[in-house]
């Protein structure tokens, strides 16, 4: 029997299908009978061992739940999250949870549509751009694509929290993709719009010098009241708790609102621009 020999410190993966082989085989283990306790098949289990292929949370949390390492510092779970925020800048994992648990979430975005609001499609071609800079791995930008899902999903509970979101118009205007990526684009835009527990506005290049913000701004009220605030630079991003600093952060988002388009608006004008596309 063929039996690769895995080089834990050759990456974060391989460090994680090591120490799945290690519990396996010191429990008496094989492959096939880990694979049929966690619902996989055998093949599937030796690419995960060996780091061909990425581990799922699916895939962690079943781990745990066999291996009983569910809720522990070794959990698979934990480990997973590592290695899939280990693409995103420091300080947005820890933003992208409070996002999740957040009454209030209020975000000014310049040149692209945020996160947030992606669709699947625009999201693919910002992370596949990326990727051929160089700038992230095929395998990063995977782990980027799936998280605009998670985040809107994250999103998607009961009591809904209050979205507003304030979009440059340079977000509309800047092709992204082909024109049905766009078009698709644009149309949830308008879509995001017509929830109850949202409020979306364009900030025009004519407001000049009245947009009182030049940087993107991400501003979360937890449920508690409290804030914080979220910005990055292009080498790292840093979550801000400190009123202090946040405040005067939320006075010029609120100066910002009220110098934009209305919503009705700011829907007019996302319609006029997908006039231009298929």
């Amino acid at each position: 029997m063929n039996r690769k020999e895995l080089v834990p410190e050759s990456s974060p993966e391989a460090a994680y299908g090591a120490r799945l082989r290690s519990l396996r085989e010191g429990r008496g283990w094989t492959q096939e009978e880990l694979a049929n306790r966690m619902g996989y098949t055998s093949s599937h289990m030796s690419s995960v061992e060996t780091g061909r292929k990425i581990s799922t949370l699916r895939f962690a949390r079943s781990a745990d739940r066999v291996l009983g390492t569910e809720n522990t510092a070794d959990a698979f779970e934990r480990e997973w999250r590592e290695i899939r925020h280990g693409s995103l800048l420091e300080g947005f994992p820890e933003y992208v949870e409070c996002e999740g648990r957040a009454a209030e979430i209020r975000v000014f975005e310049i040149g692209v549509v945020p996160g947030l609001l992606q669709t699947p499609e625009y999201a693919t071609e910002l992370a596949q751009s990326a990727v051929n800079r160089g700038a992230i791995s095929p395998e990063q930008a995977e782990e980027r694509i799936a998280l605009v899902t998670e985040r809107r999903t994250a999103l998607e509970r009961t009591p809904a929290p209050l979205i507003s979101v304030v979009l440059d118009e340079s977000c509309i205007r800047r092709p992204i993709g082909g024109p049905a990526v766009m078009n698709a684009q644009l149309a949830y835009l308008e879509e995001f719009a017509r929830q109850p527990h949202t409020v979306l506005q364009l900030a025009p290049f004519e407001m000049g010098v009245r947009r009182t913000l030049s940087l993107p701004a991400h501003i979360l009220t937890m449920s508690d009241r409290s804030l914080l605030s979220y910005a990055e630079s292009s080498l790292r991003g840093n979550v801000e708790r400190d009123n202090g600093s946040v405040v005067p952060l939320l006075t010029a988002y609120h100066q910002l609102q009220a110098e934009a388009l209305s919503q009705s608006a700011s829907v007019a004008a996302i319609k006029q621009q997908r006039k231009g596309t298929p």
